[in-house]
């Protein structure tokens, strides 16, 4: 299919991604409360994290807006304690894993729950929205949601005069104890750059690449005049390899690569910013971690990885006609694949607990620079 006609049939439908859907009055939607461990604290040095972005790092956040992207039904969360909790996959997300590698006691808490308050808020608080973007427009279409900037502004004006209190410290005494997970930019290009109003030539990718880790930089350094100093930057992953993608393909089992090429301009720009931002923020440390190269590595070798579905969705996401709409998990249909483990993406984006395991274990331990750049989130964590 050419690229015109791709654009032509596929991506209006971006718009309408998530079916509307009633919000469920969940018991389980937080999991506060569900501590794996009896410590007091986090390990390594790190006391919690604070988390931006879209639905890959999502843990609730959309059950408590009125948005059409949502994660608070079977068969999401079929593994996951106490069940469907919000996250966008059958178990754990890369949150929950990268905390389980720093050791700290509890789940982190969704900014939007109303339970996260007081003391449940000392570990971090999760402000990530699903369908949200860099930009603030970016969602828009899925109903409401936090953009970064909102996100941004509920960590600065709610979340940080409550820690503050809640440890009577400064802020600034603080924060350098704590992660700042950044994982925005894939909702970007589904919603704003891949419109068939726009034609997509490499210097438009350019530009818009620019435009978002410029935006993304301005950002960051918000965080950092509050009191960041420990960043950890999740690249856009190959959202042209994705079963929603390759749904549009179905005589071609190949990735749609000029959603992966436009990207890769993204991530590139964002890699470069992690040493260009370093004379702008005194003091702080990011850590680049190349998602798209550690998901590209399981989708082309996926047996080495333990997988032996990394096309298909391990839920039924359907299609418009069928009820569905290829993306997300079908609300009727509570049965999910009987080997989750087997299958690299749960629903039409989003991987398995499986494959997030795989995510954070070379986040936190990757020797390799082109996986984690400069160090890796173990390194991270023990920087003083």
């Amino acid at each position: 299919m050419t690229t015109k006609l791709f654009l032509l049939f596929c991506f209006p439908l971006f718009a309408c991604l998530f079916l509307p859907c009633k919000c469920l009055n969940n018991n389980n939607t937080n999991s506060h409360n569900n501590c794996s461990r009896s410590s007091s604290g986090g390990g390594n040095g790190i006391k919690g994290m604070f988390v931006f972005g879209s639905s890959l790092v999502d843990n609730g956040n959309n059950n408590h807006l009125q948005s059409k992207a949502k994660a608070d039904y079977l068969p999401y969360g079929v593994d996951f304690p106490n069940g469907p909790s919000g996250r966008f996959t059958n178990g754990k997300n890369l949150i929950d894993l990268l905390g389980d590698h720093l050791h700290l006691p509890c789940f982190i808490p969704p900014f939007a729950d109303p339970l996260t308050r007081g003391k449940a808020i000392i570990h971090g608080v999760n402000f990530a929205s699903g369908g949200s973007g860099i930009l603030d427009d970016t969602g828009s279409t899925v109903g409401s949601v936090y953009s970064l900037n909102d996100q941004i502004k509920n960590f600065e004006q709610t979340t940080l005069p409550e820690l503050e209190a809640q440890m009577g410290s400064r802020s600034s005494d603080l924060l350098s104890k704590y992660l700042f997970v950044v994982g925005v930019g894939g909702n970007d290009y589904t919603f704003n750059y891949f419109k068939p109003s726009l034609n997509l030539t490499i210097v438009l990718g350019e530009r818009f690449a620019n435009h978002l880790a410029n935006s993304l930089a301005h950002h960051l350094k918000k965080l950092y005049s509050l009191g960041g100093r420990k960043f950890v930057l999740m690249s856009v992953y190959p959202i042209g390899c994705t079963p929603m993608a390759k749904s549009f393909r179905p005589l071609n089992k190949g990735c749609i690569h000029n959603l992966n090429r436009a990207v890769l301009l993204f991530n590139d720009r964002t890699k470069k910013m992690v040493d260009a931002i370093k004379e702008e923020m005194p003091g702080s440390t990011l850590v680049y971690v190349n998602q798209y190269k550690i998901i590209w590595d399981i989708l082309v070798n996926p047996a080495a990885y333990g997988f032996k579905n990394a096309r298909t969705a391990c839920c039924d996401v359907g299609s418009i006609v069928a009820g569905g709409n290829g993306v997300s998990c079908r609300r009727d249909k509570v049965w999910a694949c009987r080997n989750r483990s087997s299958h690299v993406y749960f629903d039409g984006l989003h991987p398995t607990e499986a494959a997030n395991i795989i995510i954070a274990n070379k986040t936190f331990n990757s020797p390799l620079q082109d996986e984690v750049y400069p160090i890796n989130v173990s390194q991270l964590a023990k920087v003083m």
